[in-house]
């Protein structure tokens, strides 16, 4: 018997017929296709923006939320801390090497602890002029499951040790796990965040609404990040190694089209390790080679700059209410 789709309709939403059927929306901004957005450049004439994100994080002994090497379900033990510990001991410092010899610049999303605990980072990274992303205090919590009184509190701990312990104040913010609750965004702009890396939609930067007016989504990469990649999905350094290379190469060739922001993510005891770190040098080997089409810079930059195109450009969504 053939069931008729307003059947299956009424079956499951018996007052379809009359009411329509709506599925709950953020409201934070309007639906654009990017073919039928207006274009621009970048600076110097650029159309492919490459900023390369890395996660500077701490974690609870035996305690809270962590990652661990082999599964994902593993309770916190000594093991999984020490193993994340090798990030701030040894695989930043590898990291940061790297960078330096080719002369590009970092921005680091910061739990606002480890500053505490690890202070020799802040002079080797300010002396370098990297960008400080805030990152919530630590990554043993989220901030989605807090109440409102209290994200903003953590948010405020956060922004208030990372401008003390790094003479900064941080424009951006990536939550730890990427968690947003429904109000994130506003506590952020209450707080003087300029930008948000959450929100990973789009390969262009968009404006936002909060209550307090728009903030700027930056684009954040999900795919091209060692950590679901390679500790969830279990890829090897050479497979990422291959997918960096490949979003590159295919984001330079349809940068012709439009402007767009390449982004590698990265996470100092993942990508420190030594035979990944390998891998990411050859990958970097291939995107320097194509230097004088990019622009490298930061998420900053790139909201800075996409906050002085004019809005027939970069429109601004309604104000919230």
């Amino acid at each position: 018997m053939t069931i008729a789709t307003s059947d299956v309709k009424l079956a499951f939403f018996p007052n379809a017929s009359t009411v329509a059927v709506k599925l709950p929306h953020h409201n934070r901004y309007p639906y654009s296709a990017i073919p039928s957005r207006k274009t621009y450049e970048w600076p110097g004439g650029k159309r492919l923006a490459v900023n390369i994100s890395n996660n500077i994080e701490i974690f609870a002994f035996r305690a809270g939320l962590g990652s661990d090497s082999a599964t994902g379900n593993a309770p916190q033990n000594q093991r999984n801390f020490a193993w994340r510990d090798y990030g701030n001991r040894v695989g930043l410092w590898n990291y940061l090497d790297v960078l330096d010899e080719y002369g590009v610049p970092g921005s680091h999303n910061t739990n606002s602890m480890v500053l505490e605990e690890c202070p020799e980072m802040v002079e080797r990274i300010n002396a370098r002029g990297d960008e400080w992303v805030g990152h919530g205090r630590s990554n043993a919590e989220r901030q989605d499951v807090l109440w409102e009184a209290d994200e903003a509190a953590l948010i405020k701990e956060c922004t208030d040790s990372l401008k003390r312990t790094t003479g900064k104040k941080p424009e951006g913010w990536l939550g730890p796990y990427l968690a947003q609750s429904a109000t994130t965004l506003d506590l952020l702009k209450e707080a003087g965040y300029s930008y948000v890396m959450d929100w990973p939609s789009d390969d262009q930067p968009f404006w936002m609404s909060t209550r307090s007016g728009p903030i700027m989504s930056v684009p954040y990469p999900l795919e091209i990040n060692d950590s679901p990649a390679q500790i969830f999905r279990q890829h090897s350094g050479r497979d990422f190694e291959e997918m960096i290379i490949d979003q590159f190469d295919e984001m330079l060739h349809l940068s012709a089209k439009r402007p767009l922001v390449f982004g590698i993510s990265l996470h100092p005891f993942i990508v420190g390790q030594p035979f990944r770190l390998r891998s990411f040098r050859r990958a970097m080997d291939h995107i320097v080679r194509r230097k004088d089409e990019l622009w490298i810079t930061t998420p900053g930059e790139v909201a800075k700059f996409a906050m002085t195109l004019p809005e027939d450009v970069l429109p601004k969504p309604p104000a919230r209410k």
